[in-house]
C-alpha cells in the first residue's frame, strides 16, 4: 500500500479556486490524496461516491452552503462518520457554535496558517482512525458475545443428555443393585461408561477449541499424513467395528505442511462423521489432490444419502445444528475443523447432493513450495 493510501484520502469543498489550489498543494505535498470540488452538490456526489477520510469544507458557498453539505453528509449511514473540519472567513462566535452543532469537528479561520491547517487534519485523521479501531473491536467483542451465548447453549445442551443418562443408570444401579443379573449389570455399567466417554469427549473438544482460539504461534512442519490417518482410524476403530466400515487410504501423501495435533484432529472429526452419517455400511474414501499454485487439498468421501444445498451453508457455522436425524453427535466437531484450517492458511469445503454421498476436504500448504 503506497503512502498517499496510509496518510488519507482528503475531500476539499471551497468555490474559491485559489484556495483549492493552495490547500491541494499543500496536502499533496504532505503525501495525502487530495479531490477538489467547488460547490456543495459536487461535495455530496463525491463523498457518496468514494466516501473520504476527512472533508475541509467551506461555509459561504452558491447554492448549498457549508452547514447544508454537512448536515447532509451527517444525515447519511454511508457518510456520517466522517469529520469535517469548517474552513471559512466568518470568525463571529454563532457561526462556530452553528459549524459545530450541524456536525463539525473543527472551525479553521481564514485566512489560514498551513501549519495549523495540518496539525489539525492530523489530529481529526488520527482520532478517526482510533474510532476505526475501536468499532472493529466492539464488533469483534459482539460476534464473541453471540458465539459464546450459542457456545454456552450447546455445551448445556451436548453435556445435558449424557448426564442425565449417567445421573439415571447410575441411581438404577444404587436402588436395584443387589436385584440385578451379572447382565443387567454388566449393561448398565457398560451405558454408564458410554455415556461419561461421550462427555469426555465433549470436553476434549472444547479444550481443543479453546487452544486454537489462543495459540498464536504453532511449530508448523511437513506432516506425516500417512501416520496422522493411521492414528485417527485407531482412535475411531471401535466405530469402525461398531459400523462394519470400510476405509480406502492411498499408500502414498503429497507432502504438506501444518500442526500435527491439530490435523489429526481434523481428520478423526471427518471420519467419524463419515462413520455416523454415511451409507449402510459405511464406505470410506480418502485421497489428496495437488492444487496450483502450491497447496494441496485432501479429502473424505462417504456413501451417505448426502446433504441438501441449504444444509451445507451451515454446516461449519460455529455451534450450528442440523436436523435431530442429522445431530446424533455434539455440534462443536465441523465449527473447529474450520477454526483450524483457517489458522493453518487454509480452508474447509464440502461437495454434496442428494444420493451421491458427500465429500468434505480441507487445504494445506504443499510441503516444499
Amino acid at each position: 500500500m503506497g503512502s498517499t493510501m496510509e496518510k488519507g484520502n482528503i475531500l476539499i469543498v471551497d468555490d474559491t479556486p485559489a484556495n483549492l489550489r493552495l490547500l491541494s498543494n499543500m496536502l499533496a505535498e504532505q503525501d495525502y490524496k487530495v479531490r477538489s470540488v467547488i460547490n456543495g452538490q459536487m461535495a455530496l456526489l463525491a463523498a457518496q461516491a468514494a466516501p473520504p477520510d476527512l472533508v475541509l469544507l467551506d461555509i459561504n458557498m452558491p447554492g448549498m452552503n457549508g452547514y447544508e453539505v454537512c448536515a447532509q453528509l451527517k444525515a447519511d449511514p454511508r457518510t456520517q462518520e466522517i469529520p469535517i473540519i469548517f474552513i471559512s472567513a466568518l470568525d463571529e462566535i454563532q457561526d462556530k457554535v452553528k459549524a459545530f452543532t450541524v456536525g463539525g469537528v473543527d472551525y479553521i479561520t481564514k485566512p489560514f496558517q498551513f501549519q495549523e491547517v495540518l496539525a489539525r487534519v492530523e489530529t481529526h485523521l488520527m482520532l478517526r482512525n482510533l474510532q476505526r479501531e475501536l468499532q472493529r473491536e466492539i464488533m469483534e467483542r459482539d460476534r464473541l458475545i453471540a458465539e459464546l451465548d450459542a457456545y454456552a447453549h450447546t455445551v448445556a445442551h451436548d453435556l445435558k443428555n449424557p448426564l442425565t443418562a449417567l445421573v439415571g443408570f447410575s441411581s438404577l444401579l444404587e436402588k436395584r443393585y443387589h436385584r440385578m443379573t451379572e447382565e443387567e449389570l454388566c449393561r448398565n455399567v457398560a451405558l454408564i461408561a458410554q455415556n461419561g466417554r461421550k462427555m469426555t469427549n465433549i470436553i476434549e473438544e472444547l479444550l481443543l477449541l479453546s487452544s486454537v482460539r489462543q495459540i498464536e504461534e504453532l511449530d508448523l512442519q511437513t506432516l506425516d499424513m500417512g501416520a496422522l490417518v493411521a492414528e485417527a482410524q485407531a482412535r475411531l476403530s471401535d466405530m469402525i467395528t461398531e459400523t462394519q466400515g470400510e476405509l480406502q487410504v492411498p499408500d502414498v501423501w503429497p507432502p504438506a505442511i501444518g500442526y500435527a495435533p491439530w490435523i489429526e484432529e481434523v481428520w478423526v472429526n471427518y471420519l467419524s462423521n463419515a462413520l455416523k452419517y454415511g451409507g449402510s455400511p459405511p464406505r470410506i474414501e480418502l485421497g489428496a489432490t495437488v492444487e496450483a499454485p502450491a497447496w494441496v487439498r485432501f479429502w473424505v468421501r462417504d456413501n451417505g444419502p448426502g446433504i441438501e444445498p441449504e444444509d451445507q451453508a451451515r454446516l461449519f457455522v460455529p455451534f450450528e445444528r442440523l436436523s435431530q436425524a442429522r445431530a446424533k453427535g455434539h455440534g462443536l466437531g465441523l465449527s473447529i475443523v474450520r477454526r483450524i484450517i483457517e489458522k493453518l492458511g487454509g480452508e474447509v469445503g464440502i461437495e454434496s447432493a442428494a444420493g451421491t454421498g458427500t465429500v468434505f476436504s480441507f487445504t494445506l500448504p504443499q510441503a516444499g513450495k
